[in-house]
């Protein structure tokens, strides 16, 4: 794979779900992010380095959602057949050409529009992981990448919080609150979700 490939398509069907995550059907990704949105699964990943850096991505500016946006590793949605654990290894490679041990945190349901572009709607499905390999973008998914570490992304939210995607501002405020021994040993033991 060169990271140069389409790997996202409008037409690929998503996993829609009811608000306990079981599945109820199936929608095209362009379904699921049109108007209010159809709650539907994703995932989202953070991947640190050995030193507690965490890897952020600025958004393509092919992505019709929050395009130029930072945000974490890599995130987007498991396809129809597809687990998220399945889903986010496949992404992980297709994205930044990184294959890593990653561990299930938690899920949680949001809902946020963006303008009159569309909205997420998603039951989310957060994994940890740690590489100190340098990253191989796919430019049709990401426009730049970086490096930060704990304290700078927390400054980061304070002073520049509108140059970042919300559903990692959501997910990194929980891991600070709820998950600083993940922070330390990333990831011990793999753990797949249901």
């Amino acid at each position: 794979m060169t990271n140069h490939e389409t790997v996202s398509f409008d037409d690929e069907l998503l996993i829609c779900v009811d608000e306990r995550d079981n599945v109820v059907g199936y929608k095209t990704k362009a379904e699921c992010h049109a108007g209010a949105g159809i709650l539907h699964r994703a995932f989202s990943i953070f991947i640190f380095t050995s030193d507690n850096r965490l890897l952020v991505q600025q958004r393509s500016p092919e992505k019709e959602l929050w395009d130029h946006y930072w945000s974490n590793s890599c995130c987007s949605h498991p396809r129809k057949g597809e687990t998220s654990d399945q889903a986010a290894r496949r992404r992980l490679e297709e994205e930044l050409g990184l294959e890593t041990d990653l561990r299930y945190l938690y899920k949680f349901h949001y809902q946020v529009p963006y303008g009159d572009k569309g909205s997420e709607h998603e039951i989310c499905s957060v994994f940890v992981g740690r590489s100190d390999e340098s990253p191989t973008v796919n430019p049709h998914e990401i426009a730049d990448w970086r490096y930060l570490d704990l304290d700078t992304i927390d400054h980061e939210f304070s002073a520049h919080s509108e140059q970042y995607t919300p559903w990692f501002k959501m997910e990194w405020a929980r891991i600070r609150s709820s998950y600083q021994d993940v922070l330390k040993s990333v990831p011990e033991t793999p753990h797949t979700p249901q």
